[in-house]
């Protein structure tokens, strides 16, 4: 209960703090171009990318560590073992495609 509480309080002083940054009006461009918005979009792209490799990682992981748990104590089903596993392993990295193909639209947008 006291987690939530103090995660409650600092979303709202985060809130209170961080209104006029969003709210502010962005100021006008240099007669000598600028780069606009488009910042933005690669700092987002960025971390869109680093999160989706992160995760991808992680569950590449758990998954290889829990096949080979299961193998170790089951030899005799490690073809179906090792065979769900690629199947998982394939559709865990193709989340990350799919992740570099927005990240991949958005910068050459």
């Amino acid at each position: 209960m006291k987690k939530i509480v103090i995660a409650i309080a600092v979303l709202i002083v985060s809130g209170i703090f961080l209104a006029p940054f969003a709210m502010a009006e962005e100021a006008a461009a240099p007669a000598g171009g600028g780069t606009g918005g488009m910042t933005y979009v690669y700092i987002a792209c960025a971390i869109g990318i680093a999160i989706a490799a992160f995760g991808g990682a992680l569950g590449q992981g758990r998954s290889v560590s829990a096949a080979l748990e299961g193998i170790a104590r089951n030899p005799n089903a490690s073809g179906k073992i090792q065979t769900a596993m690629i199947i998982g392993l394939a559709l865990i990295e193709s989340l990350v495609i799919y992740a570099l193909v927005v990240v991949l639209i958005l910068l050459f947008k």
